[in-house]
């Protein structure tokens, strides 16, 4: 795929196109795990040529902006923000560099396509199923995906997602593996409610993981530790699309995200 970013507009749908048959392969081959609750764990998401490109055509620093939620409370004493995020949406990468531009709509809209979802709820069907029941495949999805950057002093304590999110994916995208201390740490829930750790997520060059959001999916990140730059990954946030709060919830947030980026960027 090293000709995605040189692609005319009427070329680039064949390109999403592929990148997303690689995709779900990758999903489809994706180890499934049973513990400490079920999800997926991947060794290989993007074709190593597509993840060469990704590496080389990171947006700036100044292309990026805040991710609240739970990230806000881990600003640095003067003000830095230590997550901060790019929405992978064509409205949001629209005034990166030409070639940047192009290669990061070619990967989201391909983590958007149907193809994809789909084989996400397919492999990720006994989590969804304990929450959803046997018709969790009619359950509607909305994507969200994200390029994130965390840097030293970012962590998170132990958490289940909020239950507007109906699967949560990351993709880690180091360029080495000088750091894969720093992945995502999946918590037991014992019976006097402790959550000791039971596994951490390698942060290794295009790897990942997914699961199906639900009470027992608790996890967490140990603080960034110095020794790293950046701690790139997307997260591909699944929410629950059924409804009229929840689709009007989700497309509501997508347009004020959008109206906030705008601002940020005439500022």
């Amino acid at each position: 795929m090293d000709q995605t970013v040189s692609l005319a507009r009427n070329d680039r749908a064949r390109v999403v196109d592929q990148l997303a048959d690689y995709v779900v392969r990758s999903i489809d081959t994706a180890r499934a795990v049973e513990k400490p609750f079920f999800h997926l764990e991947f060794d290989h998401v993007f074709p190593p040529d597509m993840y060469a490109k990704i590496l080389a055509l990171m947006p700036e620093s100044r292309d990026y902006r805040p991710m609240h939620g739970r990230s806000k409370g881990h600003d640095l004493d003067d003000g830095t923000h230590t997550r901060v995020k790019i929405d992978l949406f064509p409205e949001y990468i629209r005034n990166l560099p030409p070639e940047k531009k192009a290669l990061w709509d070619v990967v989201g809209r391909a983590l958007c396509s149907e193809k994809v979802k789909q084989a996400f709820i397919r492999r990720l069907g006994p989590g969804l199923s304990k929450r959803f029941g046997a018709d969790f495949a009619k359950v509607g999805m909305y994507p969200i995906p994200i390029l994130t950057r965390d840097i030293p002093g970012y962590l998170i304590t132990p958490h289940t997602d909020t239950r507007w999110k109906g699967i949560t994916v990351q993709l880690y995208l180091p360029a080495d593996d000088a750091n894969t201390d720093i992945g995502t740490i999946f918590h037991d829930v014992l019976p006097d409610g402790s959550k000791p750790k039971h596994s951490q997520m390698r942060f290794a060059p295009n790897t990942g993981y997914a699961f199906a959001v639900g009470s027992d999916t608790w996890h967490s990140a140990d603080a960034v530790h110095d020794r790293v730059k950046t701690r790139d990954s997307i997260l591909l946030t699944y929410f629950v699309d059924q409804g009229v709060l929840k689709v009007l919830r989700n497309r509501g947030k997508r347009l004020g995200n959008f109206v906030l980026n705008e601002i940020r960027q005439r500022v």
